[in-house]
């Protein structure tokens, strides 16, 4: 963005409103031109006299955005009086905290691939926010971040102004694809263009937009936001033909997919009907091909018949059963990667590439393929699945009992939010998945705390389906304050607490590796009489049969609920069995 200053503040000024609500300066024209949400959204495309905040949100509009979550602070007072204006098009949501509001938009851009919009404001309220991006960063998550910055008098000067970083551009540029200063109004509009065109073009991935505390407020001529249309990528033909003439010979070919597959759930699941292939995903993947469906595999399912693959399809996923979890690969197997992403295809070497997208990328091999197709595996394959889930169930106890009575009465299209914890790490594998986008994870970074609240960014998003959010109890404490949030906008999420006073997984790891624990055992609160002080309905439940009776009733009144569920640790009995799983010697 170029940089443009508007008239200094006066170097002695106190941050307050006489610098956030500063008005006119410079050459600009003050009371020129429409206000307000008129002087925002302008259907013929001309250019108007806005605010850089009014700016901002203009497009915002012209993106779709629907919502925005976040804390209002001083810096940031343009952007939310610009919102205020159009809260008939966008719903603001206030959370208690700063990572919050990122872990909503985070929730919110995971379950509609949609970007997810927050505001927070500079320097402690970006750091506060970071953990989300950097998870989103990682998970492949559409998201905007827009925040402030010190007084543009002030920028580069080390002062220590109010939530002055030293240099907070590069910060944000380490956890996001993307990010930028707009240092005047007439720079707004191309900025938000660009900061969706890059959320959303090629691998999706957090953004951020940052905007002095005096430029947000600035007014000037400034001109239409334009939506950002990312183009097409179309796949090299040749490594298509390539890749349907290895597949035509494959024996036992194999899909992996991740969150990069969300949107392409009918030509991932032509493909691997075609090939008779069975469909893995890991976390991202799941319910891009339907469990009931004879080749939606889990990840559990797919570690036995990996070693006899000769053919594997990784589409939109990083692989990570392939080259951490499963072992060697087998010899002589051939790796065809669909992925939009051109640096995976550095990273992962596969003997035949198609940069593009999933969809697009799965529908040209079936294309290609023509009239092939292998003989049908149904009975082998749910014989297979049969076994293995026989195997889980009788060592997995009582995880799967538990996670058997959750999806009892679940609707099948509802969002189940996972969270670092022994439950949610056997939901990545234990837990059937009907539609895309119904598991929402953090990904590889394991963020402890980041289910509840992205939670209610879910529900936002989804407020007719029912949002259902697993926790432990360690990662639960890390965001419950967001209770609030869930009873004051009658966020109907409900969070089941599995409570074995500790973080379960660090006790069992200092167990088993130094037998003696050290700073993993917690003393808890009451979780119903937490509950229900915030105003949301607080249940216990002892029994699979209890759990499945109180999440029913949750689920049916569509209210803020907590259900607690005291579950001793056993640590004999754990999913990482599954999850990084060991052959048995010949």
């Amino acid at each position: 963005m170029t940089v443009a200053r508007s008239a200094e503040p006066p170097v002695d000024a106190v941050p307050g409103d006489e610098i956030a609500g500063a008005g006119p300066t410079g050459d600009e024209t003050a009371g020129a031109g429409p206000t307000g949400a008129a002087a925002m959204v302008d259907s013929a495309g001309a250019t108007r006299v806005r605010t850089t905040g009014e700016a901002i949100v203009d497009g915002l509009i012209a993106h779709g955005v629907d919502m925005v979550f976040g804390i209002p602070g001083v810096q940031t007072y343009g952007i939310y009086d610009a919102l205020a204006q159009v809260s008939d098009r966008i719903t603001t949501f206030t959370t208690r905290h700063e990572q919050g509001a990122a872990w909503m938009a985070f929730g919110y851009g995971q379950s509609t691939g949609r970007p997810g919009v927050f505001s927070v404001v500079p320097g402690p309220g970006v750091l506060n926010a970071g953990a989300a991006l950097l998870s989103g960063f990682g998970a492949s998550t559409p998201m905007v971040c827009l925040t402030s910055e010190i007084p543009t008098a002030f920028m580069g000067r080390g002062l220590g102004h109010l939530h002055e970083m030293p240099d907070q551009l590069a910060t944000l540029r380490t956890v996001t694809k993307w990010a930028a200063n707009v240092l005047h109004p007439s720079d707004a509009a191309a900025a938000t263009t660009e900061a969706f065109l890059q959320a959303t073009g090629g691998r999706p991935r957090p953004v951020a937009l940052a905007t002095p505390w005096d430029t947000l407020t600035q007014r000037a001529e400034t001109a239409p936001c334009l939506p950002a249309r990312p183009s097409a990528v179309k796949p090299d033909p040749e490594a298509v033909e390539r890749a349907a003439g290895a597949l035509k010979h494959a024996r036992q070919p194999i899909v992996l997919v991740g969150s990069g597959a969300q949107h392409a759930s009918p030509e991932v699941t032509r493909l691997a009907e075609q090939l008779q292939a069975p469909v893995v995903p890991f976390r991202g993947g799941r319910g891009v091909v339907d469990s009931d469906h004879p080749l939606g595999f889990s990840c559990a399912d797919g570690f036995d018949y990996w070693q006899d693959v000769d053919v594997v399809v990784g589409i939109g996923s990083r692989m990570e059963l392939a080259w951490f979890r499963w072992g060697p690969r087998p010899a002589g197997q051939t790796t065809i990667l669909i992925d939009i992403d051109p640096q995976q295809h550095v990273r992962l070497t596969p003997e035949i590439g198609l940069v593009t997208d999933a969809g697009v990328g799965a529908a040209a091999i079936s294309a290609a393929l023509g009239e092939h197709r292998a003989a049908d595996r149904t009975s082998e394959f749910r014989a297979l699945r049969a076994a293995k889930q026989d195997d889980i169930d009788g060592y997995l106890q009582p995880h799967m009992a538990y996670l058997h009575a959750m999806r009892r009465v679940m609707p099948r299209d509802a969002f189940l939010v996972e969270e670092v914890s022994q439950m949610g790490f056997a939901a990545t594998f234990g837990f059937p998945f009907h539609e895309p986008r119904t598991f929402v994870t953090c990904g590889h970074q394991g963020t402890l705390g980041f289910g509840y609240p992205t939670s209610l960014g879910v529900k936002a998003a989804h407020p007719d389906r029912v949002v259902v959010s697993l926790n432990g109890d360690g990662g639960f404490l890390f965001g419950s304050n967001e209770i609030a949030t869930a009873v004051q906008y009658g966020l109907g999420v409900v969070a089941v607490v599995f409570d074995n006073q500790s973080y379960g997984n660090v006790l069992n790891d200092q167990r088993r590796l130094f037998n003696r624990p050290i700073g993993s055992e917690l003393r808890n609160p009451d979780w119903v009489a937490m509950a229900r002080s915030f105003g949301a309905a607080g249940a216990r439940a002892d029994s699979p049969d209890e759990l499945q009776t109180e999440l029913a009733r949750a689920i049916a009144a569509d209210e803020p609920a907590v259900i607690s569920v005291s579950m001793p640790l056993d640590g004999t009995r754990t999913p990482w069995k599954f999850l990084m799983p060991t052959r048995k010697k010949p």
